[in-house]
């Protein structure tokens, strides 16, 4: 593995900062599954991560919330595999792909005006709509 793990052009983690667990995973497999411990977990502490600035740490703690606990440990898991090398390369893509995504800045929402063809569609809607419910109504008898 190389020696940073590089997320975009900004951010590069050291390959210090992440460690690796392994145990045995589920699933079928036979004696493989039972003697091997091919499942990975990454953990990365975001909270005490001397690499990230108070903005980036600010940023993956909101946006990976359902990720990090209490603590402020991010954790990944992967047992698809049955090679712990290939489960290993897995979750570290998983890692690269999730703080890439939640340092990516969002663009902003520019509030605009809905045309009038919209305008007109919308209360032509409306008013079929409104007619609909209308014909639902008890029927008068001339009788």
């Amino acid at each position: 593995m190389s020696e940073d793990v590089k997320i975009d052009d900004q951010a590069a983690i050291p390959a210090s900062e992440l460690d690796f667990r392994f145990s045995r995973a589920s699933g079928p497999g036979g004696q493989h599954v039972q003697k091997s411990a091919t499942r990975v977990e990454l953990r990365f502490d975001v909270a005490n991560s001397p690499s990230l600035s108070d903005d980036q740490r600010a940023r993956i703690l909101k946006r990976l919330a359902g990720y990090i606990d209490t603590d402020g440990v991010l954790h990944l898991v992967s047992q698809s595999e049955r090679s712990q090398w290939r489960n290993r390369q897995e979750v570290v893509e998983r890692f690269q792909d999730l703080l890439r995504q939640a340092l990516k800045r969002r663009k902003r929402r520019k509030a605009t005006q809905p045309s009038a063809a919209s305008e007109e569609k919308r209360i032509r809607k409306k008013k079929r709509r409104s007619q609909i419910k209308k014909w639902r109504g008890p029927v008068e008898r001339d009788w």
